[in-house]
C-alpha cells in the first residue's frame, strides 16, 4: 500500500508545470462559468430594464421629440437651452435646498433615536416599530397624509394653530411653507429607515470600548464622539448615499402634496422633467434633464466614494 501511495506521488509530482497550469486554468474557468450562470438572470434583468432605457434616454437627449413621429437629432441642444431655463435652475436650487435639509434633519434623528432605542428602555421593540413604519408607507400615501396634516382650510395643523389663537400658515399658498411641509413629510418617511441602519451599526460596537472609557473618566458626550461617531463611519457613508440618491429622486410625495407649487416654489428636477415629458410634450427635453440628474448623483457618489476610501486608507 505504502509503495503504491508512494508511486502516485511521484508520478503527480513528476507532471510538467504546464499540465499543473492548464488545469488551474481550467478550474478557474469552470468557476467562473458556474458564477456568471447564476448571475444570468439578474444581469439579464437588469439590461433589459435598467441599461437598455437608460442607452434611449440618453440618445434621446440629444433628440428634439414629442412622442410622435421620428426623433429630430439636435445634438447638445437641449443641453444648451437648460443653461438659459430658469425654471431649470429654480428646479436644481429647490432640489438642493431640500436634500441638504432632509439629509441633516433626517440622519439626525435617526442617529439620535438609534442611540436611545439602543438603551434597554420598557416596551423600545414597540417604539422601534412606530419609527420604523413611516417609511413602509408609500410616497402616494405620504403626500395624501400630507395634505390632511398641511391642507390651508382643512388641515389638522392649521386647526391647531387657531384654536390656540395662532395664525394659520398658508400651506399651499406660500413657497417656503409649501417646501417646509415636503421637507418635514419626507424626514417623516426617512428616518425609520435611517434608525435601523445606525441600530445595526451600534450592534457592532464592543461594549468594552464603552467600559474602558467610562474608567477613564469620558462623559456620555466623550464617548459619543470619539467612539460612536466614528464608529459608525461605514453606516453614515452607506446612509449618505442613499438619502441623497432619494431626494434627487423623490417626485411621488411631492406631486401629490404641492404639485410642484406654488409658482414653482417646490418643483424639483424629476417633477419639472415629469412636466416637459408629459404636459409640453418635450421629451428629448426631459430626457436632457434626467441625464443631468443622473450625472450629479453619479458625481455625488463617486466623491463620497472617494472620501471615504481615503478615511479607511488614513486609519
Amino acid at each position: 500500500m505504502t509503495g503504491v501511495t508512494a508511486g502516485a506521488v511521484a508520478a503527480a509530482t513528476a507532471r510538467p508545470p504546464g499540465s499543473r497550469r492548464t488545469s488551474r486554468r481550467r478550474a478557474r474557468l469552470s468557476e467562473t462559468l458556474v458564477g456568471y450562470s447564476f448571475a444570468a438572470p439578474n444581469l439579464v434583468l437588469l439590461g433589459v430594464f435598467l441599461l437598455y432605457p437608460l442607452g434611449l434616454a440618453a440618445v434621446l437627449s440629444f433628440s428634439r421629440y414629442s412622442g410622435f413621429g421620428t426623433p429630430e437629432w439636435i445634438g447638445i441642444g437641449n443641453y444648451a437651452d437648460l443653461l438659459s431655463d430658469a425654471v431649470f435652475w429654480r428646479a436644481l436650487a429647490n432640489t438642493t435646498v431640500f436634500t441638504i435639509a432632509t439629509l441633516v434633519l433626517s440622519l439626525g434623528l435617526g442617529l439620535a433615536l438609534a442611540v436611545l432605542l439602543d438603551k434597554p428602555l420598557p416596551g423600545r421593540p414597540v417604539f422601534r416599530t412606530i419609527v420604523y413604519a413611516p417609511i413602509v408607507v408609500s410616497g402616494v400615501a405620504s403626500g395624501l397624509i400630507g395634505v390632511l396634516i398641511f391642507d390651508e382650510n382643512t388641515g389638522v395643523v392649521d386647526k391647531a394653530l387657531i384654536a390656540a389663537g395662532l395664525p394659520a400658515v398658508p400651506w399651499q399658498s406660500n413657497g417656503t411653507a409649501a417646501m417646509v411641509a415636503v421637507i418635514l413629510m419626507t424626514v417623516w418617511g426617512r428616518t425609520g429607515f435611517n434608525m435601523v441602519i445606525y441600530l445595526a451599526g451600534l450592534q457592532g460596537i464592543g461594549p468594552e470600548l464603552y467600559e474602558a472609557a467610562e474608567l477613564e473618566g469620558a462623559g456620555a458626550w466623550q464617548r459619543f464622539r470619539s467612539i460612536t461617531f466614528p464608529l459608525l463611519g461605514p453606516s453614515t457613508f452607506f446612509l449618505l448615499i442613499m438619502n441623497v440618491i432619494y431626494s434627487f429622486q423623490v417626485f411621488d410625495l411631492v406631486f401629490v402634496l404641492t404639485g410642484g407649487g406654488p409658482g414653482n416654489a417646490t418643483t424639483m428636477l424629476t417633477t419639472f422633467a415629469y412636466s416637459e415629458a408629459f404636459t409640453t410634450r418635450m421629451q428629448g427635453y426631459a430626457a436632457a434633464i434626467g441625464m443631468v440628474l443622473l450625472v450629479l448623483m453619479l458625481a455625488f457618489a463617486g466623491v463620497q466614494w472617494r472620501l471615504n476610501r481615503g478615511r479607511d486608507v488614513t486609519e
